[in-house]
């Protein structure tokens, strides 16, 4: 069975161009949001839940299918699962097994460079916020607090929560300071 889905977006908000597109293959039903919205798909949940193996999905572009490529790669492998084949028609790409290359696998290789990029731009931001004198995380407990919990924990006349209310060190940190 030949499908199409279609959803507004941006450059093409009345849908002309992928009716224009998917006019040209004949015998296809149509899914058709009425919204450019990535939540609320439910023309999109339709169609998943209805295609099976052997079905081709006949889609204007990438973006009009997902919102981000972590999306857009969670569709397909449940799709490619399905033995369901997706044409994008204005990128000339296929998911079909007999297409020149494997757009999945190159979608895959794109996802996880995008995590590695995002880690990497991550850290390299915490770098120079700590050269610039601005550390991540919580602030060290001051030395006088620490030493002043630690010689009431040994004189043996406080409870943990005393000396926690007194100097505002946390048991955890207390004995994570004993230890050295």
């Amino acid at each position: 069975m030949k499908y199409g889905y279609i959803r507004p977006f941006e450059e093409d908000e009345l849908n002309s161009r992928q009716f224009q597109e998917l006019d040209n293959i004949e015998h296809t039903h149509l899914f058709i949001e009425d919204h450019s919205s990535a939540k609320n798909r439910v023309k999109l949940d339709t169609l998943l839940t209805i295609v099976k193996a052997g079905d081709v999905i006949y889609v204007y572009n990438l973006y009009v299918l997902a919102d981000s490529t972590r999306h857009l790669l969670e569709l397909l492998q449940q799709l490619t699962k399905r033995k369901v084949t997706v044409q994008f028609l204005a990128n000339q790409i296929s998911t079909s097994e007999s297409s020149t290359y494997s757009f999945l696998t190159i979608l895959e290789e794109l996802a996880q460079f995008q995590s590695q990029s995002i880690s990497a731009k991550t850290k390299i931001g915490l770098l120079e916020a700590q050269k610039k004198g601005n550390n991540a995380g919580r602030p060290k407990k001051s030395m006088v607090s620490v030493n002043e919990a630690i010689e009431m924990y040994h004189s043996k006349k406080y409870s943990l929560e005393e000396i926690k209310v007194k100097t505002g060190i946390s048991k955890s940190t207390l004995y994570r300071n004993l230890e050295n």
